[in-house]
């Protein structure tokens, strides 16, 4: 369904995506994962529209979509989320929801009853006439989901969606993004929560200093050498391995 092939983002001297090629199957869930600054956002945003690359093509669902704007993007039915959410505070979670809504309808109701059936989707339908401002981190990061849900979309991509969340609401949220797939959406995320990684996704990316080095199963990847060196620093796959032996 995705396929970026030698993507690249720099700004001045510093290659903050350096020729990544991935790939994203219709009907999965995929993840990236990295040590923090590895280039993960930017990848997203490049592949998204909210930064042009300087090198490499994306193309989605067999359509090259390479630096097209990313209303444009989303209008075709792959959207993100941000780490750092960003509700329209002073409107209702009904509200929030409807303006995804409204990418495909101009009608009020219609975009009303997408927002209440997005809303039980992701566990929010007691919420609905909340405002936004009133909701605590684990609300905001579930309203993020759902107004991007709101516009239908046949690829998802997740930047963090369970960062700030406490471990018994990670624990709610992980089913909730099994289900999105299980409805119909590819679902690709960045997340640093392993045992989130390792429950939810089927085929995981390793990012480091905007390069691709590794790509795999989960749990072969969290074996690897370079994948542990990479997260953990110089020497640390030795380490663990001597600790392991001991």
């Amino acid at each position: 369904m995705l396929e970026v092939e030698g993507l690249s983002k720099i700004y001045g001297g510093l290659r903050a995506v350096d020729r990544a090629s991935l790939r994203v199957a219709e009907g999965a869930i995929a993840g990236l994962i990295g040590p923090n600054g590895a280039g993960k956002t930017t990848l997203f945003a490049a592949i998204t529209g909210f930064a042009l690359p300087d090198e490499g093509r994306v193309r989605f669902a067999g359509v090259d979509i390479t630096g097209r704007a990313p209303h444009r993007i989303c209008a075709q039915g792959m959207v993100r989320t941000f780490q750092i959410t960003q509700p329209f505070a002073q409107l209702s979670v009904r509200e929030n929801i409807m303006v995804g809504a409204y990418l495909h309808t101009p009608d009020r109701d219609e975009a009303a009853a997408r927002a209440e059936a997005v809303a039980r989707q992701v566990g929010m339908a007691a919420l609905l006439d909340r405002t936004a401002a009133g909701l605590t981190v684990a609300g905001r990061k579930r309203l993020e989901l759902a107004r991007a849900l709101a516009t239908r979309p046949k690829l998802l991509l997740l930047d963090e969606v369970m960062a700030g969340l406490n471990p018994s609401e990670i624990d709610e949220i992980i089913p909730v993004i099994r289900g999105i797939r299980d409805a119909g959406v590819t679902v690709f995320l960045i997340e640093h929560v392993m045992r989130a990684v390792m429950s939810l996704a089927e085929n995981v990316h390793v990012l480091s200093y905007g390069k691709i080095i590794a790509e795999g199963a989960p749990r072969v990847l969290a074996a690897d050498p370079v994948v542990i060196e990479a997260y953990l620093g110089h020497g640390a796959a030795q380490r663990l391995a001597g600790a392991a032996h001991a």
